[in-house]
């Protein structure tokens, strides 16, 4: 089983392993050569623990960190997970709590970024009902540079919720087998 819930300080580690691993698996061939030549594991380890309060984690029962999603206001930026893990459902559940903290900052549309070349994820997002809403040359820094990748910014409509309580409040924890 898998529970969502959000991260801490001590998951932040596994979180940049993961991170670089689905990230090269993802856009390796697909983004600028300089980008991917600049998305070393410890660059990956660098940037991750400040975004401790962006991200929320999906962990099975013996502690191993099976996915993660990183929100920023009304942008999912970050879902990626175990390549152990794929297909049994984690991103759908990380993709559902990422819409939910969406909505309950009172936004009533998601958005994300989709490298052109990430077919998989691309038809992933759109079997969750996401719309692909066309090219988005997006801004990538890496170190000193910036980095411009081909992506398709996709969107969903996402409610509200009554209160607009805080993202990270009320998570209840979901399990997944």
């Amino acid at each position: 089983m898998t529970s969502i819930r959000p991260a801490r300080d001590a998951d932040m580690g596994a979180v940049a392993d993961l991170w670089h691993e689905g990230w090269h698996d993802g856009h390796a061939g697909h983004v600028p050569g300089g980008l991917t030549a600049a998305r070393t594991l410890a660059a990956f380890h660098e940037r991750t623990p400040p975004r401790v309060a962006d991200t929320t984690v999906a962990v099975a029962d013996d502690g191993s960190l099976q996915g993660f999603v990183m929100v920023v206001d009304d942008e999912v930026e970050q879902l990626f997970v175990a390549r152990s893990a794929r297909g049994a459902g984690v991103a759908e559940d990380l993709l559902a709590e990422a819409e939910r903290q969406v909505a309950a900052t009172g936004h009533e549309t998601a958005w994300l970024a989709v490298v052109v070349g990430n077919v998989r994820a691309r038809r992933f997002y759109e079997r969750c009902g996401w719309a692909d809403r066309g090219d988005l040359p997006y801004e990538v820094a890496a170190g000193d540079q910036t980095f411009v990748s081909p992506c398709r910014r996709y969107e969903k409509p996402v409610r509200r919720t009554p209160s607009g309580a805080d993202s990270n409040s009320g998570i209840v924890p979901r399990t997944h087998r």
